[in-house]
């Protein structure tokens, strides 16, 4: 079994992807310009964090309505296995 269902259309996670787009594109302009190291890394980190928020809402939707609709044993762990690599 895998988790084959597409991924919820949250208007919320939606808007953090965007952002998290528009981050990486700063931290593209900020390499080009050539700003510091640590400028650069702390954008990188920023854009790490909202993606792994979008992901852990997304996987947090879909372990509650398979719950919810008393999925059997083996489709929750593929979720947890999904969640645990991405922790």
């Amino acid at each position: 079994m895998s988790v084959e269902a597409g991924p919820s259309k949250n208007p919320v996670v939606l808007n953090r992807v965007r952002r998290a787009q528009g981050q990486l594109g700063g931290v593209q302009r900020m390499m080009e310009e050539g700003r510091s190291l640590s400028e650069v890394v702390s954008q990188l980190k920023a854009v790490t964090r909202a993606l792994d928020k979008a992901a852990f809402t997304l996987l947090v939707e879909e372990l509650r309505r398979k719950t919810a609709e008393g999925a059997p044993p083996e489709e929750l762990e593929e979720l947890e296995r999904v969640f645990l690599a991405l922790a």
